[in-house]
């Protein structure tokens, strides 16, 4: 281990182990070089009963305390990830991969996430109704679920916890954590953070970690009926599975899954806007995004300009170590990732695809492969499915409702956009004979999300919505009060009867 990464590691009190010791390790690799990173240890069978424990504990003391005041501690836990910013995303960079400039992005979506949350604490409203009953008040509101699990993905190792942990804690509820094995660093990191503020606050340990080289503390979690809610979020095929096993036991399931996401370009498109947009979602992590944009259905007239900028983008695109400020593609996660990629390349030529730029693995240390662009059809197999690698898919087509039925005909329904300047096509896409996708964007590309508006999608995306607008419902118990205040007891239906003796 270096010195600077032994710096970074102790900056956040993580004490890796040794390679003599007898515990048992979860190792961390750089897919910038395949370097072995650190070993820490891992969260042993007997632990999960222990961590179910105090979640269960902090849970129903974290309940008790005023929604306003859950958000004042989740205010200090943004403060302290600015304090921290640099490091963390210099470890999110360093683990995942991704770019240092969109590593530091992605703390700042876990600020600004905090930041939403601390308002949403003085807003989880519920509802007045009229009863139909005389000298009776009828109302609802809403109480914390308890034990929240979230499983998260490698490719935003800290973001999508703070999505889903920090709003469920202003909800009242205690979260237990099962990361990527992938990226275990990365959430010892954050969850270090987190307990500093805790202890500093006095407050319950809300926060809890299993690091797992594995499946199996994701899949005790998943069975759990002491968890109330599961949010899962990686493959449609696992994500099926853990819906089915949830919804078994009767439990909550918020699925954030896989996307083929599209954008549209019609024969008014400004270019200059598409082709940013396009590179943008296209390369970003990598390609491996569930937001990724993967699919370009353009209109024939506006192919060859298209294809012209975008294949210039692409060999103009500095490909290298995530922490070097001049590169615009990092490594993919890992040697599997990179046979992905391979297999890809080769089902889209065999299909009659013509790769118009890149399409190769870069032979050097670490796990990189050229950013590539194929001209394609949409109903080929390969196309259909979604490969986490910066593979783009450029497909023309002839009119808007072509365009738009080829872009629903995906088995996903995650993120799309329309690029047009024309006013009527804008609202066709955005109206119910449109996008079929939880996100529908205009002249802005199908990567990335505001924070504000909830986010998620349809079909085998999952249905889940999380970080903003009412998202915050999935973490909370809807209940109905209705309250006598007459001295009388009306009963429904009108049903009358004397118990007088």
């Amino acid at each position: 281990m270096s010195a600077n990464i032994a710096a970074l590691l102790a900056h956040f009190d993580i004490a890796p182990i040794g390679h003599a010791a007898a515990t048992a390790a979860l190792e961390s690799f750089s897919p910038a070089d395949g370097a072995l990173i650190a070993r820490v240890p891992i969260s042993s069978a007997d632990e999960y009963d222990a961590v179910l424990a105090r979640a269960l504990a902090a849970a129903r003391s974290w309940a008790a305390v005023p929604a306003p005041a859950r958000g004042r501690l989740v205010r200090q836990i943004a403060d302290e990830l600015r304090a921290h910013k640099q490091e963390l995303a210099t470890l999110v960079a360093l683990e995942n991969g991704k770019i240092l400039a969109e590593a530091l992005g992605e703390v700042q979506e876990m600020i600004d996430i905090a930041e939403f949350a601390v308002g949403q604490s003085r807003m989880l409203y519920g509802r007045m109704m009229h009863s139909e009953r005389v000298q009776h008040r009828m109302y609802e509101q809403w109480h914390p679920l308890g034990v929240v699990g979230i499983i998260t993905a490698f490719n935003f190792p800290v973001a999508v916890w703070s999505w889903n942990a920090l709003i469920a804690a202003i909800c009242g509820n205690a979260c237990i954590w099962k990361p990527s094995q992938k990226t275990p660093l990365c959430s010892l990191a954050v969850q270090q953070l987190c307990r500093r503020v805790l202890e500093r606050q006095q407050a319950p340990p809300i926060f809890q970690l299993l690091l797992d080289p594995g499946s199996e503390h994701g899949q005790r979690l998943v069975a759990d009926p002491r968890v109330a809610l599961l949010s899962f979020t990686g493959s449609t095929q696992v994500g099926r599975q853990i819906g089915q096993a949830v919804a078994a036991r009767l439990g909550k399931s918020l699925l954030e899954l896989g996307g083929n996401n599209a954008i549209i370009v019609d024969d008014t498109a400004d270019l200059d806007l598409a082709a940013r947009a396009i590179v943008f979602g296209a390369l970003g992590t990598a390609g491996q995004r569930c937001t990724t944009t993967r699919r370009v259905l353009v209109q024939r007239s506006r192919l060859p300009d298209l294809q012209r900028r975008l294949v210039h983008a692409y060999r103009q695109a500095p490909i290298g170590d995530p922490l070097d400020p001049a590169t615009l593609v990092g490594p993919v996660i890992d040697a599997r990732a990179v046979h992905n990629f391979e297999r890809a390349i080769a089902a889209a030529r065999a299909a009659g695809g013509t790769v118009l730029v890149g399409g190769k693995v870069l032979q050097r240390p670490g796990h990189y492969v050229e950013p590539t662009i194929v001209l394609a059809q949409n109903d080929w197999e390969i196309v259909r499915r979604e490969t986490f690698a910066p593979i783009l898919y450029l497909i023309p087509v002839d009119s808007l409702d072509e365009a738009i039925a080829l872009q629903n005909a995906s088995a996903y329904g995650l993120s799309s956009a329309l690029f047009t300047t024309r006013l009527a096509n804008a609202e066709r896409y955005l109206s119910h004979c449109g996008s079929d996708c939880g996100i529908a964007n205009i002249n802005i590309g199908t990567s990335g999300a505001e924070i504000g508006g909830a986010f998620g999608g349809e079909k085998d995306t999952g249905g889940g919505r999380e970080a903003g607008s009412d998202a915050w419902k999935a973490y909370m118990r809807r209940q109905t009060n209705t309250i006598n205040w007459s001295s009388a007891l009306p009963l429904a239906q009108g049903i009358e009867f004397d118990i007088a003796p």
